[in-house]
């Protein structure tokens, strides 16, 4: 072998063609990753599918219920791509919780709520927006719940694509009403809940702003800018974790345990504030003992809040598991109860087979897809850390609350964004009054221009529009995709 083979130019040669080759495999990779996605989402709803066909067997109705549970595994990724970023974004965002960690702690809770306080019994159409008497034949409300299934989990995958976190509830809601309108007309449909659901896309991130953005007030001013931090903070921070778990406990008290055992709301606060009261005393010693050895600074008083956040955020997955799954499977389960029994009138309970394949498509949904959203929450709305991140984890439990006591129907993730999105102007506006305070003592000429100004912005005003806008769209956005859905349907099978 000629040595002329191991020449410097030869080895460079050789070390271009390598570089080269790895440059092309991470490449490949990195363009792999969305395909693996998109393959084990499509094997996720081939087995749901499978799942139905193997518990109907050959009855006369199997096909349309396959068919529904496809539309519904589709619907449950979507929900774990999109819905559950509310809950982990901002711990992720604070990195009180890695991404791996949150998922993780994400899907064992989701599911958790969903299988054991989820699937609570609902009303014959997604709580009553459409009467059901007006569908007529069976025929026609399983074709409506189809398109709204199906029509509902598209516009969440568009919102997703986009990076914008919607209401998967909402977009049920919008589907539902699509689909009743297309099928019986806009007198099917009760115009006093869509109001009282309108209402809600506005009180919904008001109060979760308004409430985070009270409870940052609070830390800043008496913990923050006292001259002695850590004394500060072994007084108040026990105080702020009791009303956490006080709220917490009043929070699954009324949403989360329903199924297992029905509690008033009085009972409930009473709860809460026992919780309370038991965690600020355990909280004591608690953070004096991690507080030692801190250093009076602000970067010190993230670590006491980390543990407060990694908690809120599993329970925030619980209730919702409990809660928001059922309101996405609730659609599929009607399309069950209405081909095996032929009944669409009365309520119903969800099946258990119905409740795993959401539980699992959440899991599966949020292990492929979640961390988009879950960096749009945590990140990139505005900078998050453990204490602006624990103000958004309570507002979320506190606002639920206060809207359960007055009866008002209110979306999670416009309460838990609202709170990102409240946090996010408070401070800048502290900063904004500080800066004004200080200006006596800047010298002439020295002031920051209005362009710096605005680029100084704590909220990033291009997510905040794109946020708002597939808000105020989702429901006629899911009503009309849905109602061509369903016309579509209807003459493929010629339902009457």
């Amino acid at each position: 072998m000629s040595n002329d083979n191991f020449a410097p130019s030869h080895l460079e040669t050789l070390d271009r063609d390598l570089g080269r080759l790895s440059t092309l495999e991470q490449a490949t990779a990195y363009v792999s990753r969305p395909m693996i996605g998109l393959g084990v989402g499509l094997l996720f709803v081939v087995f749901a599918a499978l799942v139905a066909a193997v518990i109907f067997g050959h009855a006369s109705n199997t096909l349309v219920v396959v068919i529904a549970a496809a539309f519904g595994a589709y619907m449950a990724l979507n929900i774990g791509a999109n819905d559950v970023a509310n809950n982990m974004g901002p711990a992720v965002g604070a990195n009180a919780l890695t991404m791996g960690g949150a998922i993780a702690i994400a899907v064992v809770f989701e599911s958790a709520g969903a299988l054991i306080a989820g699937g609570d019994v609902v009303s014959t159409i997604a709580k009553g927006i459409i009467a059901p008497e007006s569908m007529g034949a069976s025929g026609a409300f399983v074709t409506a719940m189809m398109a709204a299934l199906l029509a509902s989990a598209l516009w969440v995958n568009l919102a997703t694509w986009i990076g914008a976190p919607v209401s998967t509830t909402h977009s049920v809601v919008g589907g539902v009403m699509g689909a009743g309108i297309a099928a019986a007309g806009f007198a099917a449909v009760s115009w006093g809940k869509m109001g009282a659901i309108a209402a809600s896309w506005v009180i919904s991130p008001l109060l979760g702003g308004m409430i985070a953005a009270g409870f940052l007030w609070f830390i800043k001013s008496n913990i923050v800018y006292k001259e002695d931090k850590i004394a500060a903070a072994r007084r108040w921070v026990p105080v702020l974790v009791g009303i956490m778990g006080g709220a917490f406990a009043t929070y699954l008290s009324v949403k989360g345990v329903k199924k297992i055992v029905k509690i008033e709301m009085t009972d409930a606060l009473m709860i809460g504030l026992a919780a309370g009261l038991v965690i600020w005393l355990v909280m004591i010693p608690v953070v004096k003992r991690q507080s030692e050895g801190l250093e009076n600074r602000n970067k010190s008083l993230k670590v006491l809040f980390g543990i407060p956040l990694i908690v809120s955020a599993a329970l925030l997955s619980f209730a919702h598991g409990a809660n928001d799954v059922a309101n996405a499977v609730g659609p599929l389960a009607a399309i069950v109860q209405a081909s095996t029994t032929g009944d669409f009138t009365h309520a119903f309970g969800i099946p258990m087979w119905v409740m795993i394949i959401g539980a699992l498509g959440i899991s599966f949904g949020l292990f492929l897809f979640g961390p988009k959203l879950i960096r749009m929450v945590g990140n990139q709305i505005t900078k998050l850390n453990p204490m602006r991140a624990y103000c958004v984890a309570l507002s979320a439990a506190i606002t639920v609350i206060v809207a359960s006591w007055l009866g008002l129907p209110v979306s999670s993730t416009h309460i838990a964004v609202g709170g990102v999105f409240g946090v996010g102007f408070f401070r800048e506006w502290d900063a904004a009054r500080r800066m004004r305070a200080a200006r006596a003592t800047i010298p002439k000429g020295h002031e920051l221009a209005p362009e710096e100004r605005v680029r100084r912005k704590l909220v990033r005003r291009s997510h905040f529009m794109t946020i708002i806008a597939a808000w105020l769209i989702t429901v006629p956005a899911a009503a009309l995709l849905s109602a061509g859905i369903f016309i579509v349907i209807n003459g493929v099978m010629g339902t009457s």
